[in-house]
């Protein structure tokens, strides 16, 4: 774990005290849909394994877990991951950017709006490190608010301490994923974030090396 970066103490204190609420929180239909989709996915092509990076209280996890998969959470938060554990999930405390994993451990990859929490500065360092925990040509989700490029403390936010925030416009952000990914589909969706900032949802396969 990176404990010691300031960034992430700020939201690791902010989710701990949040923790209680996001797990009473109802996932919209939109995000149903798209976790959905990749279920179908990950199905279809007989994929068993799952990494979820930055699994909140575990709605995601436990989902795919139910429907079969095996999977591994982690989280910055104790407080998220100790819910997490409360609900039979294997579930670590662990930065995203110090992922912990041999190279190819699992067959998939769901990260869903906990990238936009890292800096532009480590985005690449930190898809690499995913993308080596997955098995040759592995597929990921890989979702975040975004749509143009903000990279700053949210003075609006409702959280203590405020948190950090990176979005990236399309263009950025598909140049980052394929440094080391291919994305088979792109999403674009309004759906009504206070911010003005539509969803990004990228489903993405590991490039070949």
């Amino acid at each position: 774990m990176n404990i010691n970066h300031p960034l992430r103490e700020r939201l690791r204190t902010a989710y701990d005290q949040q923790a209680t609420v996001r797990d009473g929180m109802e996932s919209p239909p939109w995000k149903n849909r798209l976790r959905a989709g990749f279920l179908d996915r990950l199905q279809r092509e007989k994929q068993q394994t799952l990494l979820e990076i930055g699994s909140g209280p575990g709605k995601d996890a436990l989902f795919f877990q139910e429907h079969g998969l095996q999977v591994v959470c982690t989280d910055l938060s104790p407080e998220l991951v100790r819910i997490c554990r409360s609900k039979g999930l294997d579930a670590r405390e662990m930065d995203a950017a110090a992922l912990d994993f041999p190279p190819g451990s699992f067959d998939a990859l769901y990260a869903f709006n906990s990238l936009l929490h890292i800096p532009d500065a480590e985005l690449p360092t930190v898809l690499k490190l995913a993308a080596d925990t997955l098995q040759p040509e592995g597929l990921a989700f890989i979702g975040m608010y975004g749509g143009r490029d903000s990279e700053r403390i949210w003075e609006e936010d409702c959280y203590t301490p405020k948190r950090f925030f990176a979005f990236r416009s399309d263009t950025k952000m598909r140049g980052l994923l394929e440094a080391c990914f291919t994305v088979l589909t792109f999403e674009s969706l309004e759906v009504g974030d206070p911010g003005g900032f539509p969803f990004q949802a990228f489903t993405l396969q590991k490039n070949k090396f």
